[in-house]
């Protein structure tokens, strides 16, 4: 028998609003996520000051991301599988749960001293874990809330405010944090993840099809998942080109180096420095979440991650400050453009039974490539020189795009988000 699904997906596409904004579900999808996030960073930023205060050892401070980024790398693959397999909306709203017992823990450790850092880093462990389902898990439900012709418009309104929580989640917490220590902190973060779990048990998915029965082993169902991605040159061409061009090209790592040898500003400069690039973030997702946009995506994708090296590349050569604040406000702005076309052709170029997984090995390569890049472009500048190491950094993202643009055809000719979609 036919499952009634689709039918009611459609009946609901044409029933849609005419702006994202006015859609019900995806609102409270947002808010949701924007809480969420907020409770995310303000935990990191107070757990990792916590326990440099605790300990006063650098080392101590990669603890603290070992300990999440190793349950992740574990989970991501399995959390993907189970993403397809189950509801996601609970899967997330789970993790969240998860992650408030987290806050809850963290804030009974606050009044041990350094007796209690042993067990933050379990606690970390842990908020890990239900990472490793959190992020997969909203980007794979966001197709589900919204009709597919809103989807674009979607992604680049939660793009935007999503980089704004995550700028005023560590003010927020370093706020909380002089105000009432760990203990106010913790708090207001269960709170957060409280409420983030009450608002999406309550977002309607009336875009979601049935999910197929499970057939062979989780391992074997995810190896189907790595072979869809490897028979689609869309999705392959943008989650690696992302990889490399970040791995290779970024420079935020080096940013305490221009500003202190440099650029001669010091710590406020530095601030600002780092500010930049949020700043064209949030301007042009801002801009694309009013007015998005469907054509010669694939070309105006390789476009903006070429403006995003030449950018880094005019910051890599400049001696003067406002230069250099432009240039990395213009590499923000570029990359927003880039996720946005990015995340909305991996959306449509993937069935809705293969979202977990798909956006489990997206999740996984773009978590490396901010993880490896800030190793490469540290070890770059201690072999070459901080300079000559952004200017290669640059150099390399223009040579991606240049390969990318060749061995990936299908992807750079493509003209709208439509025509990524799966052959029915």
């Amino acid at each position: 028998m036919t499952s009634p699904q689709p039918s009611l997906a459609a009946a609901a596409e044409d029933t849609a609003p005419a702006s994202v904004y006015r859609h019900a579900g995806f609102v409270a999808f947002l808010v949701a996520r924007v809480v969420a996030v907020v409770a995310t960073q303000v935990q990191a930023v107070v757990v990792a000051w916590q326990v440099y205060d605790l300990t006063r050892q650098p080392l101590a401070l990669a603890y603290v991301g070992l300990a999440q980024f190793l349950p992740m790398l574990c989970l991501l693959l399995p959390a993907g599988d189970l993403i397809d397999r189950f509801a996601r909306k609970r899967i997330l709203a789970a993790s969240w749960a998860v992650g408030g017992v987290c806050s809850a823990l963290l804030w009974w450790l606050s009044g041990h001293g350094t007796g209690g850092v042993a067990g933050i880093y379990a606690v970390l462990v842990l908020y890990g874990c239900s990472r490793a389902f959190s992020g997969p898990a909203m980007q794979s439900l966001l197709p589900q809330v919204v009709p597919r012709s809103q989807l674009a418009q979607a992604i680049a309104a939660n793009s935007m405010l999503m980089r704004v929580a995550s700028i005023g989640g560590p003010l927020l917490g370093g706020l909380l944090y002089a105000l009432g220590g760990g203990k106010l902190t913790y708090t207001v973060c269960c709170a957060c993840f409280a409420l983030g779990v009450a608002l999406m048990l309550r977002v309607p998915v009336a875009y979601a099809t049935a999910p197929a029965p499970a057939q062979g082993t989780m391992w074997e169902r995810f190896g189907a998942g790595i072979a869809f991605i490897r028979s689609r040159p869309i999705i392959l061409g943008t989650i690696s080109l992302d990889l490399f061009a970040v791995l290779l090209g970024g420079v935020v790592a080096l940013l305490p180096i221009y500003a202190q040898e440099v650029l001669h500003v010091g710590p406020a400069g530095l601030g600002a420095l780092r500010s930049a690039m949020a700043v064209g973030e949030v301007s042009a997702g801002l801009y694309l979440s009013l007015r998005p946009f469907n054509r010669r995506v694939g070309q105006t994708m390789f476009i903006a991650v070429a403006v995003f090296g030449v950018a880094n590349l005019v910051f890599a050569l400049s001696h003067w400050f406002w230069v250099s604040f432009a240039a990395l406000a213009v590499a923000g702005a570029a990359d927003m453009v880039s996720v946005y076309i990015r995340g909305a052709l991996v959306q449509f170029s993937t069935p809705d039974s293969m979202r977990g997984r798909v956006n489990a090995v997206n999740m996984l390569f773009i978590g490396s490539s901010n993880e490896l890049g800030e190793f490469r472009a540290g070890t770059s500048a201690s072999w070459l020189g901080v300079v000559p190491a952004a200017i290669a950094g640059g150099l390399c993202t223009l040579g991606v795009v240049g390969g990318w643009m060749v061995v990936f055809k299908t992807l750079r000719t493509v003209d709208r988000f439509e025509e990524a979609a799966p052959a029915h």
